[in-house]
């Protein structure tokens, strides 16, 4: 591990936090000028009323900082490069901005897409990075596009209380930043996870308790699909020459994802319990809201789930410590 490439994803680190500080203040005046503002249904738990209103598409000023950084980013033979990425990135994120803003402004009365139209922009978003990186490969494709809607979904229900989606993404790249030298030895750090990270800091100020703006789709949505999408189309790369030997490494990352399985497998479960059986098996979904409802405050909510992950992250990372590097030796 070379002290130039620490070097790169500092610089690659401060970039998207320079750019995300810069352009916050600005983009939350444009958020106001644009009236965006968060719809609360009328089913959801109590004290979430308080939300009406508080502007939403707040993850614009991570993706400028995430965006800008990018072009600094040091390319290695193992990982994609920044292209596939950046136009995974930009096509949730024009998904995201409809759901959000166009469609409400455009058909008053509705909250967003519908979900069917929403899955399907969403494939189509998904397939075209991994087409870039697979050729025609279709089962790939197919493989890469599950995985990539699954973290898409699961990370933007996780933008619903003051502080957690934010908390959990810092958590889950420090985690990925952990995680990814295994593919390549113990030597070679990423550095668009790094990127993220110092773009992502910048907006937690404004999403603290007493949230001042959310996410929204339109940074929830592509953040989730990278969080899916780099390890998809970085292993896909590895796995087509063979090369990644540790059986642990694909159980590791699985416990690495444990928070957005709780995120978003309890959603259809409910969904489909309500249709077959006419009862709930939760008390609430998404499942943070199912702690509120017993009584939790939004506060432990976030601490707690932002500790689950922070210990998800370290048992992945001890595992694969444990068991060696995940990719044979060059």
């Amino acid at each position: 591990m070379s002290i130039s490439l620490d070097l790169e994803n500092l610089k690659v680190f401060w970039i998207a936090f320079a750019v995300s500080a810069l352009t916050s203040v600005p983009i939350m005046k444009l958020l106001a000028l644009m009236k965006s503002k968060q719809t609360v249904s009328q089913h959801a738990p109590e004290g979430h009323q308080l939300k009406q209103g508080t502007p939403t598409m707040g993850g614009l000023i991570i993706l400028v900082g995430f965006l800008a950084s990018m072009p600094f980013v040091h390319t290695e033979p193992f990982r994609p490069s920044a292209l596939p990425i950046a136009i995974l990135v930009i096509l949730f994120a024009i998904i995201g901005f409809v759901d959000d803003y166009a469609v409400p402004k455009l058909m008053p009365g509705k909250r967003g897409l519908g979900w069917k139209q929403k899955i399907l922009m969403q494939v189509a978003a998904a397939a075209i990075p991994m087409f870039m990186v697979c050729g025609t490969d279709w089962s790939a494709i197919g493989i890469g596009v599950f995985v990539i809607l699954f973290f898409a979904n699961a990370y933007n229900f996780s933008d619903g209380l003051d502080g957690l989606a934010g908390t959990i993404l810092v958590a889950m790249l420090c985690g990925m930043i952990g995680i990814i030298p295994f593919m390549a030895g113990h030597h070679q750090i990423p550095g668009l996870p790094w990127g993220l990270l110092g773009a992502v800091l910048p907006f937690l100020y404004w999403n603290a308790p007493k949230a001042k703006v959310f996410m929204g789709d339109v940074g929830s949505l592509p953040i989730g699909a990278f969080l899916g999408g780099y390890w998809i189309l970085s292993t896909q790369k590895l796995s087509i020459r063979s090369e990644i030997h540790n059986e642990f490494f694909y159980f590791a990352i699985g416990i690495w994802s444990l928070m957005m399985v709780a995120e978003l497998v309890p959603v259809p479960l409910q969904i489909a319990s309500v249709k077959l059986r006419k009862k709930k098996l939760f008390p609430y979904t998404p499942i943070h809201h199912a702690f509120e409802k017993a009584g939790w405050p939004e506060t432990r909510v976030v601490f707690v789930f932002a500790l689950a992950q922070i210990l998800f992250s370290l048992l992945a990372i001890t595992l694969l410590l444990i068991t060696g590097p995940g990719v044979k030796p060059g």
